[in-house]
């Protein structure tokens, strides 16, 4: 067997142990390559940034696994036609968790006003229960599922929507359009993990934005794209959304002179919320070749007409 690595030379330093180890500990004899011939290869181990981009060659593979969560820079490509698995891996999951859950517990909390007090103001109002906030999930995939059930288990009431229905103990879900609005309405966080499609890009513009509780914080972890730049600052200025902490944006990084770094009612982080670990990563590309060869269900098969 021989698996390409289609990845830059930063992965390639991460992966180029762990990947032989995860494969020689689940009994798989392979060749790992980072410049095998095409026809040659059975199965690709690709990052969407790499250069490689007509897949036609490949006429072995069985298989293109994703070492990235999000597939949108890849999932449109014509010449792919094999299988295309993204990444959901233990770390990933429980880094965005993390990334959330703090971020979620700053804003009720209103932490800021406490650890940015030049004035040395004494206001000793304490926040309300967690009981007492509304939180809304976009998004009720691997990531967003296991947001909103640690959220759920602060004891926050969470609402979690996504294109289609789901149900999960503990959390009050919708989907479709009319769920949306009604998932937004009077929500006093929201998080947005979805994935980027032509159907979510732009999902929060300005009818949308005005349907939170006044002054609401807004907490994107997701993709940059899901947001209408121009009506969340609008937002912002007008006291609509009351802070909008953005991990990912259109453009990275975030230029300079984006309005973003100089609004007072925004945080920036960059792009950190959660990151691929490669030593769990490793582990869930070897299942997936095992499962290959075994003739099973891959994981985290992207399905294309979805786009994710």
């Amino acid at each position: 067997m021989r698996i390409l690595f289609s990845a830059p030379d930063t992965d390639w330093a991460d992966y180029r142990e762990l990947l032989p180890r995860a494969l020689a500990e689940a009994g798989i004899e392979a060749e790992l390559s980072r410049d095998a011939g095409p026809e040659t290869v059975d199965y690709i181990v690709y990052a969407p940034n790499d250069a490689l981009r007509d897949f036609t060659p490949f006429i072995r593979a069985r298989a293109v696994l994703s070492l990235w969560a999000g597939v949108e820079r890849i999932v449109g490509n014509a010449t792919l036609t094999q299988p295309l698995t993204r990444m959901v891996d233990a770390g990933l999951e429980r880094g965005m968790v993390e990334y959330v859950s703090g971020h979620v517990l700053r804003h009720h909390l209103g932490m800021d006003a406490h650890i940015l007090n030049p004035e040395r103001a004494w206001h000793p109002t304490p926040p309300p229960l967690a009981a007492d906030r509304p939180v809304t999930v976009l998004g009720l995939g691997a990531l967003g599922r296991a947001c909103a059930e640690t959220l759920a288990g602060l004891g926050f009431p969470v609402t979690g929507w996504s294109r289609t229905p789901k149900e999960i103990e503990g959390l009050h879900c919708l989907s479709g359009e009319d769920g949306l609005t009604q998932a937004l309405r009077d929500a006093q966080i929201v998080v947005t993990l979805l994935p980027l499609t032509p159907e979510t890009e732009n999902l929060l513009d300005a009818t949308r934005l005005a349907l939170p509780a006044r002054g609401a914080a807004l907490i994107n972890p997701g993709r940059g794209p899901l947001i209408d730049d121009a009506a969340l600052l609008a937002a912002l200025d007008e006291g609509r959304i009351g802070h909008a902490t953005l991990d990912v944006f259109r453009t990275e990084p975030l230029p300079a002179d984006h309005p973003y770094w100089r609004h007072p009612q925004v945080t920036v982080t960059p792009h950190v919320a959660s990151a691929t670990r490669p030593a769990t990563a490793a582990r869930v590309i070897v299942e997936n070749i095992r499962r290959s060869e075994a003739g099973e269900p891959l994981l985290h098969l992207v399905d294309r007409g979805r786009g994710y």
